[in-house]
């Protein structure tokens, strides 16, 4: 909207000229964002304890965890006001990029908030049924491949995408580029949601991926910058990266409330929508493999729960860790849930870096 709005201005008033540069906007949705959750967290969380909205822990978990019960939950509300609010705000609302990943957002968020108000308000201890986010997700997943496919600019989609730590070649897709993209989706929100179990956790680590692809976008976006570093250039691409900003200050602002002890939990609200955000962004950049080093956490965070479940199953309720996922498994070991949580942002960070290291590594 203050792109629209100010950079006609520009020859009147030569200091609104800062508004035509995506680093200065990028700064600006991230500063709003971390505003408007620092402000508007306080009162939104009083809000859900006056109307008794508590998160429901499941009996088969951590018995350390049992006195969450009762904290705050749908947070994400805050996270996607402080993530959407900005974006249109500060981008480009003309730009088709910006378009696609705030309909992943809202999309999935709506998902998450149904999700949880079932689960939360009304009581119904399963929430939303596994089938129903399933057909959610995936009804997502179609209509998004399909924009891509047909809407996109150009001849840009056309069914492949970078592999990391190569320069002059591609994954070639084909026929189940529209299928890849429904599981590219569906598997990052659910990965970030089942990493969403201890304070402060998968907060963080959204953070951390929203940096790495912060830069990501940028240089992609950038003729000169995409050109050095041997990476296809996708002509406003680097729109994102506002979108990034805002995301980045709203996961501070979030974990100002989010961290050890908890004042409130994001719920799927908030998991399902940033998981959704960082497939999504992969997707538009073509770098959807570089998901697996950005969100290694995640991706070994459901690996986890995937492995626990098999083995349960055809090994006759034999387990192979002492709880899915992962970061019980570790609690349960006697490590502190403070000291997990620093753990994997640790190792979030070196996956972060890692990422944007394959720009040069190639």
């Amino acid at each position: 909207m203050l792109y629209h709005l100010l950079v006609p201005l520009i020859e009147d008033i030569s200091i609104l000229n800062l508004f035509r540069y995506i680093t200065f906007r990028t700064a600006g949705a991230a500063a709003t964002a971390l505003l408007i959750c620092i402000i508007f967290g306080p009162v939104f969380i009083r809000l859900l304890r006056r109307l008794q909205i508590g998160e429901s822990i499941r009996v088969e978990g951590p018995e350390s965890h049992q006195a969450k019960a009762g904290t705050p939950t749908m947070g994400g509300v805050i996270i996607l006001a402080g993530i959407i609010v900005p974006t249109l705000l500060w981008a480009d609302l003309t730009n088709f990029y910006v378009h696609m990943v705030l309909m992943v957002t809202a999309w999935l968020g709506a998902l998450g908030f149904l999700d949880d108000y079932l689960k939360s308000v009304l009581k119904k201890r399963e929430g939303l049924v596994a089938r129903g986010k399933l057909v959610g997700q995936i009804a997502l997943g179609l209509v998004f491949a399909w924009a891509l496919t047909y809407m996109g600019p150009g001849e840009v989609y056309d069914g492949t995408t970078a592999i990391p730590f190569f320069k002059n070649y591609v994954l070639n897709l084909g026929l189940v580029y529209m299928p890849w993209i429904v599981v590219v989706l569906t598997a990052s929100s659910n990965a970030v949601n089942l990493t969403d179990g201890l304070d402060g956790l998968a907060i963080g680590l959204c953070g951390l991926c929203f940096l790495a692809f912060g830069g990501l976008v940028y240089v992609t976006g950038r003729l000169d910058y995409s050109h050095y570093l041997q990476i296809q250039y996708l002509p406003g691409a680097g729109e994102l990266s506002i979108f990034c900003g805002a995301a980045i200050g709203s996961a501070l602002g979030f974990l100002w409330f989010n961290a050890p002890p908890a004042s409130v939990f994001m719920g799927d609200t908030g998991s399902l929508a940033l998981g959704g955000a960082l497939g999504a962004i992969a997707v538009l950049i073509k770098k959807e493999l570089l998901l697996v080093v950005v969100g290694g956490v995640f991706v070994v965070t459901a690996l986890s729960v995937i492995i626990q479940v098999l083995s349960y199953r055809l090994r006759g309720g034999k387990r192979v860790f002492k709880m899915a996922p992962l970061h019980h498994h570790f609690e349960l070991s006697g490590w502190a849930e403070t000291k997990v949580v620093v753990r994997y942002w640790i190792i979030g960070a070196m996956c972060a870096l890692l990422t944007l290291a394959t720009l040069k590594l190639r």
